[in-house]
């Protein structure tokens, strides 16, 4: 956990025979990503999933200075999401010397990440913003191209899958490939002023930390029956935040930039959670809702030294609202991130009340986190600097997932028992295709498996 790899408000606001494969994969290692695009060569990008997420990374891609930048093709799962992006993305980058993506090159379907990648050329970038569930699916194909990556956060939700991303990451590293990983908030200068000055020692020894996001229901679902029209696997894969398979449910996908951030304040992971939760009530009028996430979350983590970071989450309508996080210092207070997952000013107090008359220091600096990631990243493959953030955000994940099984279990869980769990929640991804059956079966009513803490010793 480096400061000098700082990783960083909404961005997304934006809307084949073995042999021959063998002998692509031995070529993509020969070639040394610089070659090509070392200096003022052109580097092309494949957007490969094009919702918000996507759109806005590809943005910040294309925004990136000096030297010349062009989208060239564009993959989803689901053409109207390939559709919207490409409209606003076309509107806002008019030039062909940005964007040019003819209609050839733009893919659909449940292989059309391979056929995006494959319009690149080695040291070219792929953008990876797809449900976390396939990160791994697509990382594995780009190291095999040779290509550079960007990839959105969660990377993973599960044991399996993040020693599988852990492998991937070392073998990126030894093909000298550039990775980012949007965990923004590192890429903050707000932030990284702060992170400098708690480990300069400026607010004491870290005594505690406390991280929140609550508001109304995010990524909770109700839209009951399923439309005839549309497959299982699809209803699914298209209500991700729903469901543990695709994107680890809301706990991973909107609480892991605060995690992330305050464990880089510490410099250190947490070696254990503890979690609660409930589900309370369930319905949109009289419609129930299916997800299977817990309205409300409340994790303790503990780090080695015994400091302890606590987290709450919560869905509900008009209860209290709060998005933002704190670090405790035996010197004082500091406010990390004030608003949102890494909006400043970030501060520190002297004492341990907000006191405008008691302010020891405030950042200043207003410049765009989602910017600064993607400038960072392109300036090391352009000048072939070291830079993979995969590991990083494996471990970012982990620490996630471990604070929600550890309230879907109703048990503590460590670090080492998170990494090494043997439950996937949907192997065999690699070979997934429209007709396959959806990982998980909803009952007669339609309800998804739903956690019971206390009585299932697995999420599902």
């Amino acid at each position: 956990m480096n400061s000098k790899q700082p990783q960083t408000t909404s961005r997304r606001d934006f809307i084949k025979a073995s042999g021959k494969a063998a002998a692509i994969s031995a070529l993509a290692g020969m070639i040394a990503p610089r070659a090509y695009a070392a200096g003022s060569s052109l580097i092309q990008v494949a957007l490969v999933g094009c919702g918000g997420r996507g759109s806005g990374a590809a943005k910040n891609a294309l925004s990136t200075k000096p030297g010349p930048i062009k989208l060239v093709a564009m993959a989803d799962a689901y053409e109207h999401r390939l559709k919207g992006s490409f409209n606003a993305l076309s509107k806002e980058f008019r030039d062909k010397e940005k964007m040019d993506v003819p209609e050839d090159h733009r893919f659909v379907g449940f292989d059309a990440f391979k056929k995006a990648m494959d319009c690149l050329k080695p040291g070219d970038v792929a953008i990876f913003a797809t449900p976390l569930a396939f990160r791994w699916v697509h990382f594995q194909y780009a190291i095999q191209k040779g290509l550079n990556v960007f990839m959105e956060k969660p990377l993973t939700a599960d044991g399996p899958t993040s020693v599988r991303m852990l492998k991937l990451a070392e073998e990126a590293t030894a093909k000298n490939l550039k990775v980012g990983v949007g965990l923004m908030s590192r890429h903050a200068r707000n932030m990284q002023e702060l992170q400098k000055r708690i480990q300069d020692g400026e607010l004491g020894d870290v005594i505690a930390m406390r991280g929140y996001r609550m508001a109304g229901p995010i990524g909770h679902f109700n839209t009951l029956p399923k439309p005839k029209e549309i497959s299982e696997l699809d209803y699914q894969i298209q209500r991700f935040h729903a469901l543990l398979w695709a994107g680890g449910g809301c706990f991973s996908d909107f609480n892991i930039h605060i995690l992330d951030h305050l464990c880089w304040m510490k410099n250190a992971w947490p070696v254990k959670a503890m979690g609660l939760g409930g589900r309370h009530y369930r319905y949109s009028g009289k419609t129930p809702y299916v997800d299977q996430n817990f309205d409300s979350y409340s994790v303790e983590y503990t780090f080695p030294d015994g400091t302890k970071m606590f987290y709450d989450g919560r869905c509900m309508q008009g209860a209290e609202s709060a998005y933002c996080s704190y670090v405790h210092g035996s010197k004082g207070l500091a406010i990390a991130a004030k608003a949102r997952d890494c909006d400043g000013p970030s501060m520190i107090f002297k004492g341990h009340v907000e006191d405008p008359q008691k302010i020891a220091w405030q950042s200043t600096d207003t410049s765009n986190p989602y910017q600064n990631e993607w400038d960072e990243l392109m300036d090391a493959i352009r000048n072939d600097k070291p830079y993979n953030e995969a590991k990083r955000g494996v471990e970012a994940s982990v620490v996630t997932s471990m604070g929600r099984m550890s309230a879907h279990i109703g048990q503590t869980v460590t670090y080492e028992q998170m990494l090494n769990c043997d439950h996937e929640f949907a192997p065999g991804l690699d070979k997934l295709t429209k007709d396959s059956p959806a990982p998980v079966t909803p009952d007669a009513n339609g309800m998804y498996p739903q956690p019971e803490p206390g009585i299932k010793k697995r999420e599902y």
